[in-house]
């Protein structure tokens, strides 16, 4: 669907984009993640050819005709309803459909039927959101790029926009979900990419991700009150030598085999501790989670 290639682009002195490389295929929700002011909407901006690029290609399947835009503040005109201002979109977009069932068919998509002539000023935000999809998805877009949509809703509002999203996919719409919110990435998407440098830092399906990361292993992290010398050596016959200690903090972490029973050798572990007479001061088995592998990516910062 959308292919990106060396893609550049600085303000100034300043680099944002650099030497970016991005693959969307047809029928994605794609998780496009990144800190705040990574470079997300720089890209998007981009792609729906709002601003220019300094460098590199951008490539769509020849099927590509529409994309749809929502940025994460939608403009809207709070002395209109809902209704108008969809039938003010199918102006915009020229749409040469019966207009009035495109509005009722997006209305319903967006759980807004029952607002629709309601002035656009009393609308909560989760409505002005949906009102800014509905607007985005008017003349049916190929490719559908969502800018932080959620960012600023409570978790019902969250819920709602989700549950669009899902609906939007199953019926075979692109989806670019830019965004710093990891929960709604890992509930809607289906592939991930991780801005941070200007880069993508990683990209792939969340499975694919957690086989590239180091820090995706499963693991035992164990910190011992007298300190680690003492256990080392017992520790270190457990997991052939396998492990990491953090001089800092005296934090002991074991790597477990991926596909390693984790309660039983979580316990066989605690056996250990328990017969060498080793107390403990903080025990946690951990790793696995996209949220480790976000967080080790964009720990030094991010295109601004």
């Amino acid at each position: 669907m959308l292919k990106i290639k060396e893609l550049e682009k600085s303000y100034g002195s300043y680099k944002v984009l650099n030497n970016l490389e991005m693959t969307v295929n047809k029928g994605d929700v794609y998780g496009f993640l990144g800190k705040n002011g990574c470079g997300k909407t720089t890209t998007m901006n981009i792609v729906a050819n709002i601003i220019p690029k300094d460098r590199g290609i951008i490539e769509f399947e020849s099927e590509t005709k529409k994309i749809g835009y929502l940025p994460e503040t939608p403009m809207l005109f709070p002395y209109m309803n809902g209704y108008e201002y969809l039938d003010y979109i199918a102006g915009c977009c020229n749409y040469k459909g019966d207009v009035k069932k495109r509005i009722d068919e997006v209305l319903e998509l967006t759980g807004l039927k029952d607002g629709a002539k309601r002035r656009i000023k009393g609308y909560s935000r989760g409505m002005n959101q949906r009102l800014g999809i509905a607007g985005s998805i008017f003349h049916d877009p190929d490719l559908l790029i969502l800018d932080e949509p959620t960012s600023a809703l409570d978790p019902q509002g969250r819920a709602e926009v989700m549950n669009i999203i899902n609906r939007l996919s199953e019926r075979g719409t692109t989806i670019i979900l830019c965004t710093h919110i990891l929960s709604d990435v890992e509930r809607v998407a289906n592939r991930i990419g991780i801005l941070s440098n200007g880069r993508l830092a990683i990209e792939g399906t969340l499975d694919e991700i957690k086989e590239k990361s180091p820090l995706a292993a499963k693991r035992i992290e164990v910190s011992f009150f007298d300190g680690p010398q003492k256990a080392v050596p017992v520790i270190s016959p457990f997991c052939q030598g396998k492990f990491y200690l953090d001089s800092k903090t005296g934090k002991i972490r074991i790597p477990m085999d991926k596909n390693a029973d984790e309660k039983a050798e979580a316990e066989r572990f605690l056996k250990l501790v328990q017969e060498n007479n080793l107390l403990m001061s903080e025990f946690l088995v951990t790793g696995g989670s996209l949220e480790e592998i976000y967080l080790s990516l964009t720990a030094n910062g991010g295109a601004k």
